[in-house]
Parts: structure tokens; sequence; C-alpha cells
């Protein structure tokens, strides 16, 4: 969610273009703009997954992560839902339909900037796939999918109309593409470990982060270059990054990785064999990791 602006985020938003409104699922030239090598199989999968979340103050993004009979469970970032719990949520699905949802009784989210959310519903969503591995390489491909809370029409680097994309059903929709940049040995709060080059905005956040073949390895939260500047980047430990690492740390979006995620989803008792799956790089087929 993160209800601020950046000083490089008007440029990015330069090579946005102008969608109509309509409430059924976005065509996949048009959620990916000028990123036209994305992989359209990733694409479409991130289309279907990807869910918004409309709270009492403003909205975010989430991923379909379990179904079970009609109830469906979707991960987001706790800061997405956190100024209403109590009011409950609304969940936009890839088909446009609006369903009311409710936050999970979450545990850990002191540690990790994770939540879950529930709904109910007959039709069938897909599901997000989990990683046979948490093996994460930098310069890998990725792409950030999420609903932007803002649409800006610029004439030049001038912006000559803005509008909220709140009332704007699916046409919302919109993928990222770009690189995995830098992995943290250490943890900034919340679990961020992930840094990519992936140009996300304010709304995207709770946002799935997938790889080449549309699997969940991460969940986007942090924005590029932050008001805070160097105190953004304070490490869970209370120390802070040398100012050649800074530089570089703020030029990019941050995610919480798969394997902070699966903790999360472990202790939600969400996955099974997190541990089995943490102890190798890679695992065979039949090693997936199974849902609860």
């Amino acid at each position: 969610m993160f209800f601020r602006l950046n000083r490089q985020f008007f440029l990015v938003l330069i090579t946005t273009i102008c969608v109509i409104h309509q409430l059924y699922t976005y065509p996949i030239s048009a959620a990916l703009g000028n990123t036209f090598d994305a992989d359209i199989t990733t694409t479409k999968i991130a289309n279907q997954v990807t869910v918004r979340i409309f709270t009492k103050s403003g909205s975010g993004s989430g991923v379909v992560i379990k179904h079970e009979g009609q109830t469906y469970t979707v991960l987001t970032n706790h800061h997405v839902v956190a100024d209403s719990p109590e009011d409950g949520f609304k969940i936009l699905t890839a088909d446009g339909n609006i369903y009311p949802a409710q936050q999970s009784n979450n545990v850990n989210v002191e540690v990790f900037d994770l939540a879950l959310v529930k709904f109910n519903s007959p039709q069938d969503y897909q599901v997000v796939t989990l990683p046979k591995s948490t093996l994460i390489s930098e310069g890998e491909p990725v792409y950030v999918s999420g609903f932007p809370a803002w649409h800006f029409v610029f004439n030049g680097n001038k912006i000559i109309q803005f509008e909220e994309t709140r009332n704007w059903g699916v046409s919302a929709f919109k993928l990222k593409t770009g690189t995995i940049k830098m992995q943290l040995t250490k943890t900034l709060p919340g679990g961020y470990q992930l840094g990519c080059t992936n140009d996300v905005f304010q709304g995207m956040s709770g946002g799935p982060v997938l790889n080449q073949q549309g699997e969940l390895i991460g969940i986007n939260g942090l924005l590029k270059y932050p008001f805070q500047g160097i105190d953004a980047f304070t490490f869970s430990d209370g120390t802070r990054p040398e100012q050649a690492d800074y530089l570089q740390m703020e030029a990019l979006s941050w995610a919480i990785p798969i394997h902070n995620v699966l903790d999360f989803l472990k202790k939600q008792e969400i996955v099974s064999e997190v541990d089995a799956l943490r102890s190798k790089d890679t695992l065979d087929s039949t090693d997936r990791i199974s849902l609860i």
C-alpha cells in the first residue's frame, strides 16, 4: 500500500498506458504495457492468481495461496490489512467479482510483514504454485503483479491527468518485469531480503513475485527510493548498510523471499514439509510442497 510518492515515481510512470475500464479479465497485452518480453504463460498465471484487497482507507494486492471447499486463502502484506481488521475487507478476483473477506488469526506478524485473508466463493479460482526449491539466483527474471492505486497520464514529464483506480475493476491490473539484483544475508524488518529491479507502485504491496515458471518466490512490499532514506534499510539487528550498499538498495523494490514466506505459512499451518524443502537446493517433482 504505502501511501507516498518517491522521487522516481513519476519518471517510471511515463510508460504507463491509458486503459479502458472493464469488468472482465484484463487482456494480457494491455497488462504488460511496454514489457513485451514477458513470458506469456507466467503472465496468464499472474493475471489469474493475483487479487485486489480493498480496505477502509485504501487498497493493496494479494495472491491466492489455498483453496479448500468454497474457502479461498489469500496471502498479502500485513501492512495492507492492518488498518481495518475489525471491519473486514473486499476481494476483487480475476473475473471481476468482489467478495467480502476477513483476516485470519495470523501469528508471527511481528517477524514477517505477511497476513492471510479468507473469502468464500463457489467459483473455481487458480491457486499459485509453490516452488520445488527455495534457491533464487541473482539476475533471475522475475514478475511482480498487482493493482496500482493510481493511474497517471503524462505530456512529456508533466502530469496532465491522474485518477484513482479503486473503481476500475480488473483493468487496474499490472504486471512488471525485472530481475533479482540483491539478496541480503541480513533481514530488513518484516522479513524483506530480496531486491528486484521491477518498477512497482503504490497499491501493488502484497502482490506475488513469480519466477519464469509462474511459481511464487516472494511477496512484494517495499517501493524504490523510500522517503525515509537510509532509515528504511535499518536491519533487524539495528545495523545499517554501508553508504555504497545503501545507494544500490534504495534503487530496488524489495520483497519477502520464499523461504521467509514458507516459515510464515508453516506457522499458519498452511504448508507442510518445509524443513525437507529448505534442506535441499532442488527437489524431485514428487517432492513439491504439500498444502495442509
